[in-house]
């Protein structure tokens, strides 16, 4: 049976991840911040409380007999954020504990690292009708993004010196139970019907469900072909800004209230609010394609994104009683 670490144990993503894992029959340990999330852990996973990774000088102890990391712990991209040192703050969490973990991880034997990247890595849009592969020049644009290209730099590197298996997975927005900023703000949207000025909009955007990127990591843990790869994950599915607002709506139960604006109203307002950001990405195209994890894992997202999103609204509808 295979002791796997994941970091971040009390994040989005490794919550899901662990039952696939403990069911799988691996054992599980994962990293916390403190002792309260001790408690959050499902049977069959360990904890070590270990703080902040950034203070973490010897990761000996939680690497003692393990097979593979998933590295899923990271200083994630905010709206509107103000730090001064922003770039130094992503790259010393992003970048700097990526490496030391690595290395780490090389040293103790570990045969196999899976790093969860982002599409922000390659930067913020494609053209409409153009899905990015994994083959596509890397352009990030803000600190996050750049964070994260400079991580696969190093993780690369250092499987190339070592012989540490390195996986690296790119996601577009991850949606699911759970979810909070953007795609969590859109589901109040439609909730509360508020009207929303998109209708004119024709991009199309890729996401990924949470239980399928999930899935995608189990097999990338153990598929040898996955062995020095990067890999874009995704629903396989792309949709525009209006029909993603039409199928939560159907998910919620609620009417989809759109009408149109002209485009070069809508970034208007957005300069004009500090938003601008925010309605590109509500108005612009961010495609993957994925033909390369499908073919050379014989992977396929497990859920559409019609049940992801039915899943993601009963999440809300639930929270929204309490």
């Amino acid at each position: 049976m295979k002791t796997i670490l994941i970091t971040g144990g009390t994040g989005f993503i490794a919550k899901v991840l662990f039952p696939i894992l403990t069911s799988g029959n691996f054992h599980v340990r994962t990293t916390l911040r403190d002792t309260a999330g001790l408690s959050q852990l499902p049977k069959g996973v360990t904890g070590f409380v270990t703080g902040n990774l950034e203070s973490i000088t010897d990761w000996k102890p939680l690497l003692e007999d393990v097979d593979a990391v998933v590295h899923l712990a990271a200083r994630v991209h905010q709206m509107n954020e103000q730090a001064s040192n922003r770039e130094t703050a992503y790259d010393r969490m992003n970048v700097e504990v990526t490496r030391t973990l690595a290395n780490a991880c090389s040293q103790a034997g570990v045969k196999r690292f899976i790093f969860l990247s982002s599409i922000k890595a390659m930067g913020e849009e494609t053209k409409t009708g153009t899905a990015w592969t994994e083959a596509s020049l890397c352009f990030p644009q803000d600190a996050y993004g750049r964070s994260k290209h400079n991580a696969e730099r190093v993780l690369n590197e250092i499987g190339r010196k070592t012989g540490i298996a390195v996986v690296i997975l790119r996601t577009p927005l991850v949606y699911g139970p759970g979810v909070k900023a953007n795609m969590a703000r859109l589901f109040k949207i439609v909730d509360q019907k508020w009207p929303m000025p998109l209708q004119s909009v024709e991009n199309a955007r890729s996401l990924v469900y949470i239980l399928n990127l999930v899935d995608a990591i189990r097999v990338a843990l153990e598929h040898p072909k996955a062995a020095g790869q990067t890999y874009l994950v995704s629903d396989g599915e792309d949709v525009s800004t209006p029909e993603l607002i039409r199928r939560i709506a159907v998910a919620i139960g609620k009417p989809a209230r759109l009408f149109s604006v002209p485009l070069s109203l809508l970034r208007l307002a957005g300069r004009l609010t500090g938003k601008l950001e925010t309605i590109d990405r509500l108005i612009g195209s961010l495609t993957v394609d994925t033909a390369k994890i499908q073919n050379e894992l014989d992977w396929k997202p497990p859920y559409t994104m019609e049940q992801g999103l039915r899943e993601t609204a009963e999440w809300f509808r639930k929270r929204n009683r309490l």
